[in-house]
């Protein structure tokens, strides 16, 4: 199977405008995700609505392809770039713009859930500890994933599923493997398709989650499983994180 990359990539974000072209390391962050996305999949390609973008991105040797300003959704902005430049891929994987540590451990276990021939849209997660403590469990900007015994997405919530009912709380992540969902996506060509159609569903409005809107119509998600921690980043102080992380791990520059 042919696997391509797409990179979401906005210039106006509401948290954090420009956020792209950020510096990290010295480098814009949208270049950190790519080279970091470079290789590990058979191509590559930003997908953004802003010509400063589209200037960074050629500039560091990067391939990028000009998106509409009206999409709602990194998905639809996905597919559009893949039907400008992805014919003769299998799986589309997208890439959130804001992920500069993303791993080839990840990407390679997002790929391995289509050794299943059944399945049609993947993701990852990856388990909480007893150590994360119940304050990152109960965060509402951490969405869960309840899975079935073949892997399969049974429900995303920001609430915390499952809810224990005849244990204290504070020992819920000792009684029980909860995950968190990483925001890795990969999906089949023509399921990409299919899913960019669909209205906006009850339980996606509810929840903001726009996986909901899958499984409400019926699709599978496939979960992968991932120990890797990754820092995103949607703020400001998000970033002045990324760049401690960037100097405690020179090998990463």
């Amino acid at each position: 199977m042919k696997f391509i990359g797409i990179i979401p990539a906005r210039y106006a974000s509401t948290r954090f405008p420009a956020k792209p072209l950020a510096r990290l390391g010295g480098k814009p962050v949208i270049q950190r995700v790519y080279e970091q996305v470079k290789g590990v999949l058979d191509d590559a390609y930003v997908a953004t609505d802003d010509e400063r973008i589209e200037e960074a991105v050629r500039a560091f040797g990067g391939k990028v392809v000009m998106t509409s300003v009206n999409h709602k959704s990194g998905t639809d902005r996905c597919y559009e770039a893949y039907c400008k430049v992805g014919h003769g891929f299998d799986v589309v994987v997208n890439i959130q713009g804001d992920e500069p540590f993303i791993q080839r451990s990840q990407l390679e276990a997002v790929k391995a859930c289509f050794d299943d021939g059944n399945t049609q849209i993947a993701t990852l997660v990856k388990p909480f500890s007893p150590a994360d403590g119940y304050d990152a469990l109960e965060n509402v900007n951490s969405p869960k994933v309840v899975v079935n015994r073949q892997m399969q997405a049974l429900y995303f919530s920001r609430s915390i599923i499952p809810f224990q009912r005849n244990r204290d709380r504070k020992e819920w992540l000792a009684g029980h493997v909860y995950y968190k969902h990483i925001g890795l996506y990969a999906y089949r060509a023509d399921v990409l398709k299919e899913i960019t159609s669909l209205p906006q569903s009850p339980l996606e409005l509810a929840e903001s989650l726009e996986q909901l809107r899958w499984l409400e119509n019926g699709y599978s998600v496939k979960v992968g499983v991932s120990e890797v921690e990754t820092i995103g980043i949607d703020t400001p102080e998000d970033l002045a994180r990324a760049e401690e992380f960037l100097r405690q791990h020179q090998e990463l520059r």
